[in-house]
């Protein structure tokens, strides 16, 4: 039997530490052959916090964890009694259903793009309204035009002397007002 993908509901908040507590217990229970990879589907996100850019996490789908593994009885029971797991999600209850090959690989495509180009926190919108916050148009408010999330940068259409002028700015330079 091949490994397919499963989405196991674990408490939210707790889906790293069942993630962690699943690979001990394969381990523990000398499972390594009925399980592939056990992980929860993260992105990198930039955020600024006191006037510096933080990398952070983000959980796509918060609750989840995604488990690689061949369903037998004892592989079921394994996860379903592993603390803070609430169960799996889709088919019944005795009997669950992975999820297809290609929502798997969207997620997992979805996990890799996330480590080469961590996305803004915020996210921004052309029609908007923003503050800039940084540089020579500190605590003017302007309109978002167009928002390049491949630069981080945003185009916005600043006041300035009763004339709508076009500024890019990075999205650090800005906030959501």
């Amino acid at each position: 039997m091949a490994k397919r993908w499963y989405v196991v509901h674990a408490y939210s908040g707790f889906e790293k530490h069942v993630m962690r507590t699943l690979k001990e217990r394969v381990v523990l229970n000398g499972m390594e052959d009925l399980f592939g990879d056990i992980l929860v589907p993260t992105e990198e996100v930039v955020e600024m916090r006191d006037g510096k850019k933080r990398k952070s996490e983000r959980k796509f789908y918060p609750g989840y964890v995604l488990v690689q593994m061949e369903m037998e009885d004892a592989t079921w029971h394994l996860v379903k009694d592993t603390p803070k797991v609430l169960g799996f999600i889709g088919g019944t209850k005795e009997k669950p259903a992975p999820i297809t090959e290609r929502e798997a690989e969207a997620i997992l495509n979805r996990v890799e793009s996330g480590v080469d180009k961590p996305k803004p926190k915020t996210l921004f919108e052309p029609g908007e309204i923003v503050r800039v916050i940084e540089g020579p148009f500190a605590d003017f408010n302007g309109v978002v035009e167009e928002v390049d999330y491949d630069k981080s940068r945003v185009k916005v259409a600043v006041l300035i002397f009763g004339r709508s002028t076009p500024v890019e700015l990075e999205f650090g330079q800005v906030e959501k007002d």
